[in-house]
């Protein structure tokens, strides 16, 4: 992948997507939840495999985090963060939760490392 990418959030949810990454995920009443299967995941069912972070083109203060995950019961996909001031931070809330023995130690390896 191109270095071009890597302030590109769709290019990178492509990527992972191509690699089983196909789940889109959401954060409701403090669990996470599948939006296709309507599943719920606690904290601690949840595996951080890499985040990536990006800052706003046109205003750096501007952010966001992609979290690529996999679930306790192999569900496997990405959710987007608003890091912005005005941003929701409930999933940021919830992926602070996330045990730490749940969270790759190489979370920020580029995705062409694959």
């Amino acid at each position: 992948m191109d270095s071009e990418y890597a302030k590109n959030e769709l290019d990178y949810i492509k990527h992972y997507e191509s690699k089983g990454y196909t789940v889109q995920f959401r954060i409701a009443d403090d669990e996470m939840e599948d939006l296709e299967s309507k599943m719920k995941y606690r904290p601690e069912d949840v595996m951080i495999i890499k985040e990536h972070r990006y800052e706003g083109i046109s205003n750096p203060s501007d952010m966001s985090l992609l979290y690529v995950l996999e679930t306790k019961d192999g569900r496997k996909g990405t959710i987007l963060a608003d890091y912005s001031a005005e941003g929701d931070t409930s999933i940021h809330e919830f992926m602070n939760l996330v045990p730490k023995r749940n969270v790759s130690s190489d979370t920020e390896t580029p995705p062409d490392a694959d």
